[in-house]
């Protein structure tokens, strides 16, 4: 394969995977939401910027090396919270198989003299790391803002970033004060979007979020509902609490997220009240419990009173009739 083959393939994949990417449906029936629709747009844009720079990749005669990858050290950005690979994952047994055919980007370390930094391809320099290969790699010179751009666009494309990483990946650019303007471009959105991903990384805490994973089939509906819900102190506590049970941990990233959001969603159950009526002069007793749902009274009678609770149940239609007329008089 030739030089300009490989760089072609380089740049015409992101920008076809992208384009495919944002027709992908959130929910159910694959359903195209409104930000997928809008990103479109701005993911069409980047097609024709792919090609303008791979036409001055080419007059500035990159290619294609090999690099040991203990040379090479991660983005200062956190994109991913699993970005671990093992033996058997299917991305490590194809570059066993086939060899390593995409390239990752790499550039110069901008502090330590001779090692290099990812803009993209984390997964696959750890999967030729595992292999104790060199790894194929295209060397580039990238300022902070274009390393960031295409780490982003890279992800985006190959969908490699479940919802709440594309959340969190925003609130981290934004945290290395990164502008709007760039962090957009690199997860290829718009202002909308940027916000409700920005709303979602800020309103549910890092904790809740690590415990949960990637939840790579949960979309932005379901994140915004949950950062909505725990907004509220009593239900951020349950949501903690849910953390704790132990049917937690065994569940996968996409079960903890459900079970979390179900035990959110629970309506708070009453607490119960429990009092006690005696009147004056009688030897009757009563006790009542009442938590919302029920209301109970029991009647402990001795003697003269022991009458009094058919008495109680005979009146049971003539009080009723007396409750809703008093509660029909008030309402208006």
């Amino acid at each position: 394969m030739s030089r300009r083959d490989k760089l072609t393939g380089i740049f015409a994949d992101t920008s076809r995977e992208l384009a495919a990417a944002n027709f992908s449906g959130e929910g159910d029936g694959g359903r195209v939401l409104a930000g997928p629709v809008r990103t479109m747009g701005l993911a069409l844009d980047r097609m024709d910027q792919e090609a303008r720079e791979l036409q001055e990749a080419l007059k500035a005669g990159e290619k294609v090396v090999e690099l040991d990858p203990e040379l090479i050290d991660s983005s200062f950005v956190r994109d991913r919270l699993d970005g671990e690979v093992t033996a058997t994952d299917d991305l490590v047994r194809s570059i066993e198989e086939n060899g390593q055919e995409v390239p990752i980007l790499v550039r110069q370390h901008p502090d330590l003299e001779g090692r290099y930094q990812v803009a993209y391809g984390h997964r696959r320099l750890r999967a030729v790391r595992l292999l104790k290969r060199k790894v194929r790699a295209v060397v580039r010179q990238l300022t902070d803002n274009e390393l960031v751009v295409a780490q982003g666009i890279e992800n985006t494309a190959r969908k490699d970033l479940s919802y709440i990483e594309r959340a969190l990946f925003a609130a981290s650019l934004e945290n290395h004060d990164f502008s709007r303007d760039v962090i957009m471009q690199a997860l290829s959105t718009d202002k909308t979007e940027l916000s409700k991903l920005l709303s979602v990384a800020k309103g549910i805490p890092s904790g809740i979020v690590k415990a949960i994973g990637a939840a790579p089939s949960m979309g932005r509906r379901r994140w915004m509902e949950l950062a909505e819900k725990i907004a509220e102190p009593k239900v951020l506590e349950t949501a903690r609490n849910a953390i704790q049970k132990p049917e937690f941990g065994p569940l996968s990233s996409d079960e903890r997220f459900m079970l979390i959001l179900a035990e959110v969603s629970k309506k708070p159950q009453r607490e119960q009240t429990v009092s006690e009526w005696k009147p004056h002069g009688g030897k009757v007793a009563g006790k009542i419990k009442d938590n919302g749902k029920a209301y109970t009274l029991s009647l402990k009678t001795a003697g003269v009173d022991e009458g009094f609770g058919a008495f109680l149940t005979g009146r049971l239609d003539d009080l009723y009739a007396d409750w809703q007329a008093s509660s029909k008089s008030k309402q208006e």
